[in-house]
């Protein structure tokens, strides 16, 4: 499982706030309760906090909800944000939704796109494969490349091969960049 740093750093932030208090040996009930009720800690009760206390804490479990739906926890409740406050989440889900679809790097659901998001990602996702192809890397599909972009995808391959012959680096196959299967060549290696 995955905890966001903010959490980490909020439960680290509460049990430092804590320790004077545990330090000094002389909190009270009231205070030992409104610090739990602050960090949101089991041994908290509501009904023993003042009216201020109540509306303070109260504040601090709403911003702890959003931040909790905000980062896709299951602790988030739903049913107590607000209108507005689901309206931005939701729009901050699609427009993450929108960005993993176009980078390509996470998962994303295509059948929430707009048509018009749905071109742009099929583009990006498009130019991510032929880069990759280009640069030989293994999620390659040649499949979706037309014969254009695949003599492309070829031109770059046999360059990449004759550099790293040249060179003595790399995947070097002297069969396919020097005739005679490479015996011309001086610092060619042979693949292991």
């Amino acid at each position: 499982m995955k905890v966001p740093l903010r959490v980490l750093l909020c439960l680290l932030a509460s049990t430092i706030g804590m320790f004077p208090v545990l330090a000094s040996g002389q909190a009270s009930g009231a205070d030992v309760n409104l610090s739990a009720c602050q960090h949101g800690w089991t041994g908290c009760d509501h009904a023993k906090l003042t009216p201020s206390q109540f509306a303070d804490v109260a504040t601090i479990e709403r911003r702890l909800n959003v931040s909790n739906c905000r980062d896709g926890l299951k602790s988030c409740d739903p049913s107590k944000l607000s209108d507005a406050e689901r309206t931005a989440l939701a729009v901050a889900d699609h427009q993450n939704n929108v960005a993993a679809c176009n980078d390509g790097v996470r998962s994303c659901d295509h059948s929430r796109l707009t048509l018009s998001e749905a071109r742009d990602a099929a583009v990006a996702e498009r130019a991510r494969n032929l880069s990759d192809c280009k640069d030989g890397a293994g999620s390659c599909d040649s499949s979706k490349l037309t014969k254009a972009e695949a003599g492309d995808v070829r031109a770059a391959r046999h360059q990449r091969n004759a550099t790293d012959c040249r060179d003595g680096m790399g995947l070097c196959d002297p069969a396919q960049t020097y005739p005679g299967g490479g015996k011309g060549c001086r610092v060619c290696r042979t693949p292991a």
